[in-house]
């Protein structure tokens, strides 16, 4: 008699946090995704989806930002402890939370969310995340006091401690050594040692140009599965080439290609390890009929197993 695989389970769950970044506009990106209908995406593929709404957040006009170097430090702090209980209760109940930011700030809840989840069964997780930018300053080397370009620093173990206590045990979240960082094209002069401090495997746009996505891709997979029980995918949508993905609040150009993306979603998925996924800096205000969601909405199917044939 043959054992009937369970179904596979999403829950949504928005962080529409602008707080983090430099231009507003990325608080409208959960929106964004749902109107790019993600939850008829997703369940075209068997999947159920349920969605959660979204975390209340605070706006930048009715806050002060007090400390210039970690600027609405208070209000990001709190939203993150929110989504971690949120994350972590998600994964307990055996369903793959999908975040939809907001800034990159809600990394620090999600992945706290993640690491207390798999803390708990004794068991490590694995972290790949595709950003243009190294987000591994800290309050002492940005030069804004942007706090979303610091959470994978802090996911790491380096940062203000205010930020690392977001994850409620000692250590890092994440091990250096079973993360990955794809895509880096524009990191801060005083940024790139602490790229080098928390032991991130880094991968330049000059990686992705000499060696392909694919070896990439294997060598990222393979520093994420060591030892671990799951991986988490943090997708800034920056990552993707500005022609591809021009909604967000921090282009660069020269990023990844519509294909490479797809291919690293697709081997991402072949581990069948994927345990919970984020979407990120998706501002419609920036947008061209919201086609960055769309490609949001695309990228997720892939990684949640959608194949060619």
């Amino acid at each position: 008699m043959s054992v009937q695989k369970s179904k596979k389970r999403i829950r949504i769950i928005g962080a529409p946090l602008d707080l983090g970044a430099g231009h507003r506009g990325v608080d409208m990106g959960p929106s964004a995704f749902r109107v790019a209908e993600i939850h008829n995406a997703v369940r075209a593929l068997g999947i159920e989806v349920e969605d959660s709404g979204d975390i209340e957040a605070h706006v930048a006009e009715t806050r002060d930002p007090g400390n210039p170097r970690l600027k609405y430090l208070k209000e990001i702090r709190a939203m993150c402890v929110t989504l971690r209980n949120v994350v972590t209760k998600t994964m307990d109940e055996g369903i793959i939370p999908v975040v939809l930011g907001g800034d990159h700030s809600i990394a620090m809840g999600t992945i706290a969310g993640v690491a207390r989840h798999f803390r708990r069964r004794k068991e490590k997780a694995g972290l790949v995340w595709f950003d243009a930018h190294a987000d591994a300053n800290t309050e002492h080397t940005s030069p804004t006091g942007n706090i979303h370009g610091m959470p994978m620093a802090v996911c790491l173990g380096l940062g203000a401690k205010d930020l690392l206590s977001i994850y409620d045990a000692k250590g890092p979240m994440i091990d250096g050594e079973r993360a990955a960082i794809i895509g880096l094209r524009s990191v801060d002069i005083k940024e790139r040692a602490n790229v080098s401090l928390v032991g991130i495997g880094a991968f330049t746009m000059r990686h992705l140009d000499e060696r392909g996505m694919r070896s990439v891709m294997e060598a990222a997979i393979q520093r994420a599965l060591n030892g671990t029980a799951g991986i988490h995918v943090s997708i800034d949508l920056d990552a993707v080439d500005p022609e591809e993905a021009p909604g967000v609040g921090t282009p660069s150009p020269g990023g990844i290609g519509y294909r490479e993306m797809h291919l690293a979603m697709e081997m991402l998925a072949d581990t069948n390890r994927v345990a919970s996924v984020e979407l990120v800096e998706v501002n419609p205000v920036l947008d061209r009929a919201n086609q960055t969601a769309k490609l949001g909405v695309e990228l997720l199917c892939s990684l949640l197993g959608k194949k060619i044939l």
